[in-house]
């Protein structure tokens, strides 16, 4: 496998938004609410990728996963109902979706992998992350990363676990 993760361009979108709508069947039929409202939706995709947010992993040319990165900006985790680890500049991750055929191999994991690179190659040493209640594939991939539990935050009305990964520089 020759897995690269780069910066996603307009030419990305018709493929994430495959692989969002594929994240989106996943966890309705994993029982889930996460991403059963509209949201994530190809606007969204669009605005990260004009925002120069949107990140797309790929294996050769094929891409086949896809997260939105943000430093410093998630107006909701000022809102939290618990405690940051810590209260310096952070790392976002949002929106982490891999494409059906690639399911099961840890792309996700490799994804927040490269977004701790990411935020270190900017002096980040902080990733902060919510997810639903009920997206245990998340949850264990939290777990699994060593992500720790912080509170809560709100999202469109709905109360999402919040977590945050300490980074050292070496």
């Amino acid at each position: 496998m020759n897995y690269q993760f780069r910066k996603a361009t307009a030419s990305d979108i018709s493929k994430i938004w495959e692989i969002i709508q594929q994240a989106i069947i996943r966890r309705k039929n994993d029982g889930s609410q996460q991403w059963q409202d509209g949201y994530p939706n190809e606007d969204v995709i669009r605005k990260d990728i004009e925002k120069g947010i949107g990140y797309v992993l790929t294996d050769d040319n094929t891409t086949i996963g896809y997260a939105a990165i943000l430093f410093n900006d998630e107006p909701a985790y000022e809102q939290l109902n618990g405690a940051w680890l810590t209260n310096g500049d952070f790392a976002v991750v949002h929106r982490v979706a891999i494409f059906d055929d690639y399911l099961g191999k840890g792309l996700a994991q490799k994804i927040f992998l490269y977004t701790e690179d990411l935020a270190i190659a900017n002096n980040i040493f902080s990733i902060k992350v919510d997810t639903n209640f009920d997206n245990i594939p998340m949850l264990k991939i939290l777990e699994k990363l060593g992500y720790t539990y912080c509170g809560e935050v709100t999202f469109r009305n709905s109360y999402r676990k919040a977590f945050e990964k300490k980074l050292s520089a070496f």
